[in-house]
């Protein structure tokens, strides 16, 4: 029995893709921090879809989180044919006002961990007849972006480490999709700490995750390799493309003040 296994899925996006593949049928493995949601959430996966949904509880910012993840997947005799690398998470304002150690934090989830589990998963994907990673980036991967800078910068890893790895597995079984979703109706502006201006800013462009799931799901499925999810965000990167640098920064910048 197949499985598709989601990082953050207790909530936002990662909840969003766990209710889209269910609908579609498939067996779920979810992770996350919070027991409480992910037992709750596979009740009612189970109970409204007819799928088998598991969860496993691990900080993903834990240095070996990939390793007890797949340990725990092959004690479980789980076959895994889906990636999802959906966990993440910013830290807002001054590159010096973060610790360290909150700094590391965030991007042992946002790129170790993902590149982690892709290693792992990798060769038991491969003996699949079709499998998929489906690696979650953001809008905030085309540009630098003061004041949420370490959040891009490690984004705009996920892209370019997506867009490379689909490459080398081009004609092999395993297809690659990377999707840049923009603004988006989850918990992200609470957990990056940004401030109330700047959270309704977002808001007037939130897409909500359904809809970005709903696009992710789609493009793994057809085997595309990068998404941007939105009109307006499809837009914004055209002009990210187009505009000079340091005014795309002056803006980025005066948009989380």
């Amino acid at each position: 029995m197949d499985y598709a296994l989601i990082t953050g899925a207790s909530k936002g996006i990662g909840k969003a893709i766990a209710v889209e593949l269910a609908n579609r049928k498939h067996n779920l493995i979810l992770i996350a921090r919070t027991e409480a949601l992910l037992r709750q959430l596979c009740v009612e996966l189970n109970k409204e879809y007819g799928v088998t949904a598991n969860y496993f509880v691990i900080d993903l910012s834990l240095p070996g989180a990939d390793k007890k993840i797949f340990t725990w997947c092959r004690q479980n005799e789980y076959s895994i044919n889906i990636l999802v690398n959906n966990a993440g998470y910013g830290l807002s304002g001054l590159f010096e006002s973060h610790s360290k150690e909150d700094n590391a934090a965030m991007l042992q989830v946002n790129m170790i961990t993902l590149v982690q589990l892709c290693q792992t998963f990798l060769p038991l994907l491969k003996q699949q007849p079709r499998s998929y990673i489906l690696n979650i980036a953001s809008t905030a991967a085309f540009q630098a972006v003061p004041l949420l800078n370490l959040y891009a910068a490690s984004k705009a890893f996920v892209l370019s480490f997506s867009r490379s790895l689909a490459y080398e597995l081009k004609g092999s079984s395993v297809s690659v999709t990377c999707i840049n979703p923009g603004a988006t109706d989850t918990d992200f502006p609470n957990r990056a700490m940004m401030n109330e201006k700047t959270k309704k800013n977002a808001e007037k462009l939130n897409m909500s995750p359904t809809a970005v799931a709903g696009i992710a799901v789609e493009a793994m499925f057809a085997g595309r390799r990068e998404v941007t999810t939105g009109f307006i965000n499809k837009l914004g990167s055209f002009f990210v493309w187009l505009l000079p640098k340091s005014l795309v920064e002056k803006t980025a910048a005066n948009i989380y003040k």
